[in-house]
């Protein structure tokens, strides 16, 4: 690990004032990713700005809204397990413990969650060209290895795929992301415009600006608590990305479907939405076959790369089987 200036934030315009007048440097949380690429050579910031200290971990309704709004520096497991969000936000409740491990999830923050590296093993190999960690080396993921990279939004610059469980909940429950930027005022972001595809910046994982300052997530009120799934496949039952996983929530009438958020991980440099899966279901009964062309419209636009061509089966077979099981039975 190479050396670097270490300051502790006192408040969160000390803090954003601070990452924001020097190019190098990053705010630390959990550090659960961020250490780890300092230790494999892979980040290289000179200054570390601590925010472990700021006033950023409540967790609670928004008065006026009746949102949810979760801190970003709330831990993933103080989130998971919080009562408001077991109670009316069981999808997120499922991702969040679907990811990594027990301990990783004590120390991970929720705005670290978010701001992790879209990455993959040729982004951690120093010795191998990857556009996200030296921009205009090449990617040697698409002619190499890439069994568990992208099918959907790739670009010839970058194939990595996000890792995040918790944002892939997220994406099917259309949070606004809070941001306090360097000059003291406050943005919000839709969280289907924060996260970005590669296309020629695949170095850029979102679409935040330098030294703004990830503050809050809020959920909307749903009415999708009843009727919601995580699915995830992967190669080990515990501490592994995901393959493909699946995050859907139903809002119904009867067996008909009023509202349908479907998102997809291990398939895309971002959170996918389904929206062609979603369009399709709009209206229609909540029936298995129903479940299967959507699904089918979904995947007929995926591009798989050599060695991962088995993730359009799998993430159709997904999108099924999640349904199925949002609607609480083994058939539909």
């Amino acid at each position: 690990m190479r050396p670097f200036q270490y300051t502790k934030a006192k408040d969160a315009n000390t803090a954003v004032q601070t990452v924001a007048a020097n190019a190098n440097s990053q705010f630390l949380a959990g550090g659960t990713n961020l250490i780890d690429l300092m230790k494999e050579d892979v980040a290289r910031p000179v200054e570390l700005v601590d925010i472990t200290r700021l006033n950023l971990t409540q967790i609670g309704t928004v008065a006026g809204s009746g949102n949810l709004s979760i801190g970003a520096l709330a831990k993933n497991s103080d989130t998971a397990n919080h009562p408001l969000v077991r109670q009316n936000y069981p999808l997120l409740t499922q991702a969040i413990l679907a990811g990594a491990s027990g301990q990783i999830r004590n120390m991970a923050t929720n705005g670290g969650n978010l701001n992790q590296r879209t990455r993959c093993p040729y982004f951690y190999d120093t010795a191998m060209p990857c556009n996200k960690r030296e921009p205009g080396s090449g990617c040697g993921a698409i002619a190499g290895i890439n069994r568990n990279h992208a099918i959907f939004g790739w670009s010839e610059q970058c194939v990595a795929v996000y890792p995040s469980d918790m944002a892939i909940a997220l994406a099917a429950l259309d949070p606004i992301v809070q941001v306090q930027r360097s000059d003291g005022t406050v943005r919000s972001i839709a969280f289907t415009n924060y996260h970005r595809l590669p296309e020629n910046n695949p170095e850029k994982d979102n679409n935040l600006d330098r030294g703004e300052l990830v503050t809050a997530i809020e959920l909307p009120r749903n009415n999708f608590a009843a009727k919601s799934h995580y699915l995830k496949v992967r190669d080990r039952s515990s501490y592994a990305f995901a393959l493909v996983s699946v995050a859907v929530a139903l809002e119904t009438s009867g067996n008909t479907v009023n509202q349908v958020r479907i998102a997809m991980g291990g398939v895309a440099h971002k959170p996918w939405r389904a929206t062609a899966a979603e369009t399709f279901l709009a209206g229609k009964a909540a029936t298995e076959a129903n479940f299967l062309a959507a699904a089918e419209a979904e995947m007929r636009n995926a591009k798989p790369l050599e060695h991962n061509a088995f993730k359009v089966e799998l993430g159709k077979r997904m999108i099924v089987r999640a349904l199925i099981q949002a609607m609480g039975s083994d058939r539909a």
